[in-house]
């Protein structure tokens, strides 16, 4: 034992068995195998720059899930990728370069987008080799890679050919900062701080008055509603109001969307301030007038206050409505705006042309493809319900970006004619290639399509761009749907549902079997944000613990739930470790002659202990099976520190160290047992502490085990023969007695090293099972005297002990 290192060094070994993994394929995928297979859609990470604390917690948790099926035998298929096209590259290509990518060449940027990539991401995903993640390196897609344009290409055609996409110019989600058409799903909810303005509008010369939130839109009033029923503008249905400020008139209907009860009860319809808007632009064929323009400012339209910003604009004109003697109220007011979940900014709805993906027809059918998910939690499934019930729009796909997939698409300039790609010269890009074959009209003149795949059209492919760069047909059909769907809480709506969306159009089936729901990091209950200043990353945290506690960490927390950051978790972890370090080297102080036979007689103490750990197998068996590693972590870490270190190491010191006392089989079954739990706590941990557990086997295990991983053993299997409720029983008296005499001890302030005079056992065990482990208890109290005594039926405790010194 003298080579052996007397302290781990996780620097040194988190390196060393990083390279040995890779080395050795310990997680490589094999596509020869017969084993049951176990799938997983691995969340591409938005390249970003280096991975943050929420991507080391949830990976860390789906990990455990990967690390777990390995175990079990199963054929684990877990890729690895990158979401590398759309806005958030342009954001750090801009931001890394100092560029902007609207005032360069479209080529040269995009051009400086793929080197850009090329430097970056190698050390971003580092990250998460670092962080151990078990992933098959070598099954690895870029989102922005020819495989995966290809199949986003394809899948735009196909959809077409199904009848399910068309181009429309229409009332359009629009982000003015970004400068970009986005779907339903990239909105969120902020609150933000505004003013309920009461305007008077004339109507035959008299005051109406109107309230709203937005008077910059009044050049876009195109009309005003009441309720049919709202006594108080009855007389006013047919005639026309003149819009403050700008003078033209609008007429005044009855509608039932108008609410009564909100501001004063008539409303005006702008093209367009909400979705309300648009029903009624579309009901009413009303006039499109366009006040704000896609970067953001006033049109030609708005007069004088053309050019302006948006807020701006909207100042300025509620100064001249107060000059005029048109704003009789303001009412300082906090509401809910919709705004861009990349970058805050409040959204408008401007009328473009764009491309949709038709599926508000299909509500009833995603609601029927949700219900067929295991969803874990369970209740995660309502986000997934209340999102597709709150549609509104159809999805819009196409983006005004530069860096993204093109569409495969050219416009015929005689006769406006769509032309597609055929899908055997995919993947193309129109504004650098031309359609094989004339249009329909024979003309050869064409017009590329400049506009690019919303992101989301081709993450939510993510099993097909996996599972695509598996070449055998066979096996790609065993492989889908796939087995597991890890992924955050927050992109339920956003990921999940438009993947389940593609699956249901392409292949009439669900995606996976199972869904797996992480939470947030948190701090002190928190969201972290770097506007906050509370972001933790965990490139410092590796550095200063080890991958292994923060992956100890993020155990901690149940599926579906957010985790506050808190060092001192770190700090358990590393005790974890170090804990596990030193119970081996004590356990294989005393198996220099083990012969891993199992001994013809087993002490009864060695049988109970024996007993009680093939529960806690069963038992994190089934957690982890249901996704509820943290209860797994919890089980295995409450018997490694108490029944195995606290008590077990100590009480079969007597047997190995006074073997020539207690006999050479009480020795040997000591030694078998002692391997036996340490071997399969180690194993236990493993799923959640790769590299600690790694170091440990190749040290010590390896020798008696058949494995060149400990990541590619066994799980262990409950052994029901093992288990009985006597045996249980007998481990929860001896801890019980041992745990007495050393509180005793430490109260009387004396060294765990000095003898007891007496110690009266009192328990429901029977005299016989007493003194089978008589002389352990002896052994581990230092006590001169054992008495046995009954415990009467009726007592509430199975144990209670007097101590005498």
């Amino acid at each position: 034992m003298d080579n052996k290192p007397e302290r781990y060094n996780h620097s040194e070994a988190e390196k060393k068995w990083r390279d040995f993994w890779e080395k050795e394929e310990v997680y490589k995928f094999d596509k020869n195998s017969d084993k049951v297979i176990y799938s997983i859609d691995t969340p591409p990470p938005t390249v970003s720059g280096k991975m943050h604390i929420g991507h080391a917690f949830s990976y860390s948790q789906q990990d455990f899930v990967a690390r777990f099926h390995r175990m079990r035998g199963e054929n684990v298929f877990y890729p690895f990728g990158t979401d590398d096209n759309g806005l958030p590259t342009e954001r750090l290509v801009e931001k890394l370069k100092g560029v902007k990518g609207s005032r360069m060449p479209r080529h040269e940027f995009v051009k400086l987008c793929y080197e850009t990539l090329k430097e970056v991401l190698p050390n971003f995903v580092q990250d998460w080799k670092n962080l151990g993640i078990s992933c098959d390196w070598n099954i690895y897609y870029s989102t922005i890679n020819e495989h995966c344009q290809r199949i986003s290409q394809r899948s735009f055609i196909q959809l077409y050919k199904q009848g399910r996409e068309y181009q429309k110019q229409a009332p359009t989600i629009w982000c003015p900062e970004c400068q970009t058409a986005i779907s339903q799903v990239e909105m969120k909810d902020k609150e933000l701080s505004s003013t309920f303005n009461d305007i008077i509008f004339k109507v035959d010369g008299k005051d109406v008055i109107i309230a709203t939130t937005r008077p910059e839109l009044l050049a876009s009033c195109n009309a005003v509603f009441a309720h049919p029923t709202d006594e108080r503008y009855k007389s006013l249905f047919g005639k026309k109001a003149k819009v403050p400020l700008f003078n033209h008139e609008v007429p005044i209907m009855p509608d039932e969307r108008a609410d009564p009860a909100k501001g004063t009860g008539i409303v005006m319809c702008c093209t367009f301030g909400d979705q309300t808007d648009m029903e009624w632009y579309k009901a009413y064929n009303l006039s499109l007038r366009i006040s704000i323009t896609k970067d953001g400012r006033m049109t030609e339209i708005t007069g004088k206050y053309q050019g302006m910003k948006i807020h701006e604009a909207r100042k300025a004109i509620i100064e001249d409505l107060k000059a005029n003697n048109l704003l009789i109220n303001q009412k300082p007011i906090t509401h809910v705006v919709q705004v861009h979940e990349r970058c805050s900014v409040e959204l408008e709805i401007l009328e473009t042309k764009q491309w949709f993906v038709k599926y508000l027809d299909l509500k009833k059918k995603l609601l029927s493809q949700g219900k067929k998910l295991n969803w874990y939690p369970d209740h995660m499934k309502h986000r997934y319900n209340n999102w597709v019930n709150g549609l509104q729009w159809d999805w819009c796909i196409s983006r005004q970006r530069f860096f993204g997939i093109p569409f495969p698409v050219w416009y015929c300039k005689k006769c406006s004619e769509v032309k597609f790609a055929e899908e055997d010269e995919l993947p193309v890009d129109p504004l650098n290639s031309s359609p094989k074959t004339p249009c329909k009209c024979g003309s050869n003149d064409f017009e590329p399509e400049k506009d690019v795949l919303d992101t989301w059209a081709t993450s939510s492919l993510t099993p097909q761009l996996a599972i695509e760069l598996i070449k055998e047909s066979t096996l790609a059909k065993k492989l889908f749907p796939m087995s597991l769907r890890p992924q955050a809480h927050d992109i339920i709506t956003f990921w999940l549902f438009n993947t389940v969306v593609k699956s249901m159009l392409h292949e009439n089936n669900i995606p996976w079997k199972d869904v797996m729901i992480s939470g947030f990091v948190t701090m002190e209950g928190e969201k972290m944000s770097k506007s906050k200043g509370n972001v933790i990353e965990p490139q410092v945290v590796l550095q200063k613990y080890s991958a292994d506690a923060l992956r100890y960490w993020a155990a901690g927390s149940r599926l579906g739930e957010d985790l506050d950051y808190m060092e001192k978790d770190l700090v358990t972890g590393e005790k974890t470790i170090t804990k596990l370090w030193n119970a081996c080297r004590f356990t294989f102080m005393h198996l220099n002659d083990f012969d891993n036979k199992t001994p013809e007689r087993f002490e009864a103490y060695d049988l109970a202990i024996l007993s009680k750990f093939n529960k806690m197998i069963d038992a994190c068996t089934e957690t982890f099976d249901n996704y509820e590693y943290s209860k797994t972590r919890q089980e295995v870490d409450n018997f490694f520190w108490h029944d195995l270190c606290d008590n077990y190491l100590e009480i079969v010191k007597d047997r190995l160290y006074n073997y020539e006392k207690r006999g050479v089989e009480s020795r040997k079954s000591a030694q078998y047992t002692l391997y036996y739990l340490m071997i399969n706590t180690v194993k236990m941990f493993a799923p959640i502490m790769p590299y600690i557990t790694e170091e440990l086997y190749q040290t010590y295990f390896k020798k008696y085990e058949n494995e060149k991983s400990i990541h590619i053993t066994s799980w262990p299997v409950y052994d029901k023969s093992k288990v009985s409720k006597k045996n249980d029983s007998i481990a929860e008296m001896v801890h019980f007695v041992v745990s007495a005499a050393r509180k005793f001890k430490t109260e009387k302030q004396l060294s765990l090293k000095v003898p007891l005079k007496k110690i009266v056992v009192k328990t429901k065990l029977s005299k016989k099972d007493f003194e089978l482990v008589k002389l352990d208890i002896l052994g581990a109290t230092l006590s001169s005297e054992l008495i046995y005594e009954k415990l009467a039926k009726e007592e509430k405790e199975n144990n209670q002990v007097i101590i005498e010194n």
